[in-house]
Formats: structure tokens, sequence, C-alpha cells
């Protein structure tokens, strides 16, 4: 099963917008597989909003692949999601890997919007449901809980079809609504022993849904930086870590070496039934960025994906 790296960002790290658009292009020439962009919709630290990067990379790349790092489909409305991938697809030769979740019940952006976080699993089911209609061509008629559609339709429609729905999420609701629906599978957190449970509980789920997930499509993720695990920005990654994860070990998220030390990382992920990977670059300021990301192109990802 083919290996592949792909890049992403949580927050924006950049400078200024040429940039970020700077560190695009060598994403693009350098053999990345895909772009990623975590969700966050309020705050005082600068995001980029998910859909409108989606939309921009279509126009600004031409090989990569991108997609959201999950968009939290508890603060949106399915009918309007579903039109934007479409297009974003179609008019990115499809290249969109949609991804979506509920949104993490730590985030901001349930009161900042004033959507309840109860009774999301459902409404996400809607959800999905509605828009898989959609990309399929259907005219969908739908009563739900939660959503009603009369005569909703969407052209043109995605140019992969059907179009892939990544999901993230772990607890067994998630388990369930990703063998129901998806076909991949983003952790989060999740490592080692929990990130093999998980993987191996997923395939089950699958199968009860009369599904399978190819083994090619299950996703895990975490920060790296080529220096000392003790540097400024490694540890203020740490401590962001703990405040999120209380009850994880930052360091099974982080790993800061030497190239030898990523690749081992992503061979133990391996082991656990992973193969698509989304890396985050630590660095302060632009240059530092961008040759944290050289690095990668040049030390990691040709041994990785097996062209050493």
């Amino acid at each position: 099963m083919p290996v592949r790296i792909g890049l992403g960002l949580a927050d924006f790290p950049f400078s200024s917008s040429p940039a970020f658009w700077r560190w695009i292009a060598l994403c693009e020439e350098g053999g990345v597989d895909s772009l990623w962009q975590t969700d966050r919709l309020t705050g005082p630290q600068p995001y980029l909003d998910c859909m409108s990067l989606m939309a921009a990379l279509a126009g600004a790349t031409r090989r990569m692949k991108f997609g959201m790092n999950v968009l939290a489909l508890g603060l949106r409305e399915p009918v309007g999601v579903a039109k934007a991938c479409a297009t974003i697809d179609f008019l990115s030769e499809g290249r969109l890997l949609p991804a979506f979740g509920i949104g993490s019940l730590r985030s901001p952006d349930w009161a900042a919007t004033g959507i309840s976080k109860a009774g999301q699993g459902a409404r996400a089911d809607e959800a999905l449901e509605i828009m898989i209609r959609l990309w399929a061509g259907e005219t969908v008629d739908f009563d739900g809980a939660h959503f009603t559609c009369r005569e909703a339709r969407i052209a043109p429609l995605p140019r992969q079809q059907p179009l892939p729905i990544w999901l993230g999420g772990s607890s067994p609701a998630a388990i369930r609504r990703t063998g129901r629906f998806a076909t991949g599978w983003q952790a989060g957190a999740e490592a080692g022993p929990e990130l093999a449970r998980l993987v191996a509980e997923i395939r089950l789920a699958a199968a009860a849904a009369g599904r399978e997930i190819d083994p090619e499509h299950f996703s895990a993720s975490f920060f790296f930086r080529f220096g000392g695990p003790d540097e400024v920005v490694v540890e203020a990654r740490r401590a962001a870590y703990r405040r999120q994860f209380p009850d994880r070990d930052p360091d099974q998220l982080i790993v800061a070496g030497d190239a030898s030390l990523i690749i081992q990382r992503v061979a133990d992920l391996r082991a656990c039934g992973v193969t698509k990977f989304i890396l985050r670059p630590l660095g302060q300021g632009d240059e530092d960025l961008y040759a944290q990301t050289r690095r990668l192109l040049e030390e990691v990802i040709p041994v990785v994906h097996g062209k050493a």
C-alpha cells in the first residue's frame, strides 16, 4: 500500500499572504501529496477559513490534493457545504479531499455562533446523508429532526464520483458514522495501541454496515521539527497540547530531531494501520518554516515515498 505524506496547517504561522503563497509553491513543486487546513471560526489567533482556502488552492495549484482537517459539520448547513465542495472539486479537476467531523466540544466556536452542542451526532448523520445524495446528482427531499430539504439539487457535480469523504472522531458514535458513510478516517490525538484499536474497530463498523474502507484510507498526523526537543517552538507546542489534551503525552504528537526520527514515527504509525500522514512544521518565522519544509521534502518524503 502506498504511504503518502501531506502537510497541514493549524493556525496561520506566516508573516503575510505572499509568504504563505511562497510556502504553497514550495509544497507544490516539492512532491507534497496533499495540503490540509484545520477548521476554526473564531478566536484571537489567526486561522484561515477552511472552505475559502480550498477554493483558493483549487486555482493556485495544479498537482496537489487538498482537504479540511476536519470541517465541523455541527456549525454548518449541509446544502451550502455540498455546493461549495462540488464547485471546488469541479474547478480543481477532482483534487478535493473533503473531511468532516462534529467539531471539538472544547472549541469556542459553539459559544461564538450560539449553536448548541447537544444532538450534534444525529445532526452530522443527517448532513452527511443529504450531501452524499446531492453529490450523486439526486434531487433531494429530506425530512429529519435537524434538516428539511425540498427539491434540493446541485450542478455542476463533483468531478470525483463518488466524492471521497474523510471523517474524524473516535467515540463509539463517530466509529459507527465512519463505518456507515466514510471512504477514509483521520486520527486526531490518537496514537500507538489506541490508534491500532480504532482502525480495527472502524473496519468492523464498515463491515457491519455492509461496506469496506480501503486500507489505504487511514490517516494520522503529528508536528515535526528538525532540531532539538527543548527548543522554544517545540516547548510552546508541547504546552499547547497539554492544555488541549491534558490526559495525553504530547510527545506522541510531536517529533523533534533528525530525519531518521520522523521516518521512524511514520513507520510506527504505519504498523498501526495508517498509510496517509499529515505533518505540520514547527517553525519561528517564514524562513524557518521554509527551511523545515525543505528538509522534509529532501530528507523524509523521498524515503517514505520510496524514491530515495
